[in-house]
């Protein structure tokens, strides 16, 4: 986990999905998104889950690097826009929620990842990482959701989902793109329009 390994096309890829597609490569550095339950207003998901699936049908996978960034462009795009937008209760804008996943995020440091940096805003999360290869991602986001969303909803007296069920990520292609995702988190506070101590921002 102490060298940047960017994504090679002709090495073994490995296919999950939940509700969205996920590409893997053994200890590849990823950019990866997760949102509370209700941060994307039903309405909107449901236009943009119908838009995607006909996009599906005429672009179906494997994709080139064009029609990736296309993909990306036009339904990843539409999802960080509504984050930043502030919807939902916004409960990571509390101070000590935020703190729980960022302790979260940073607890296995070395261990599960190498962290290079990552962001908690009000409603989403953002983090750049070099993966072990021994925990899958699908692994390390359950685990980060499901001690946060445990100690969250224990100091804030409540129950149920806090999460999304599922969780968007990309494998880092490249150094330019690994420093487009590095410039993204840095920049994400203030293109959301937050004040400091409405986010935490972390940086190796």
């Amino acid at each position: 986990m102490n060298e940047l390994r960017f994504f090679n096309p002709y090495a073994d890829i490995r296919q999950t999905k939940n509700r969205l597609p996920h590409w893997q490569q053994q200890g590849a550095v990823y950019f990866v998104a997760f949102r509370l339950a209700d941060a994307v207003p039903m309405r909107l998901l449901k236009q943009w889950e119908s838009e995607r699936e006909a996009w599906l049908r005429i672009y179906p996978e494997p994709w080139t690097t064009e029609i990736e960034q296309e993909y990306h462009q036009r339904f990843s795009g539409a999802i960080e826009r509504w984050l930043d937008a502030g919807y939902g209760a916004c409960l990571l804008r509390r101070g000590e929620c935020a703190r729980i996943v960022a302790g979260a995020l940073s607890h296995f440091e070395g261990v599960r990842v190498a962290m290079i940096s990552f962001v908690v805003m009000p409603n989403h999360v953002h983090a750049l990482f070099v993966q072990n290869p021994e925990w899958p991602l699908e692994k390390l986001t359950q685990s980060w959701k499901r001690f946060s969303a445990s100690q969250i909803n224990k100091i804030l007296g409540r129950s149920g989902s806090l999460w999304q069920r599922d969780y968007f990520d990309r494998l880092v292609r490249d150094e330019e793109h690994f420093a487009n995702c590095v410039r993204y988190i840095r920049r994400n506070p203030e293109k959301a329009g937050l004040s400091e101590g409405e986010f935490v921002l972390w940086e190796s």
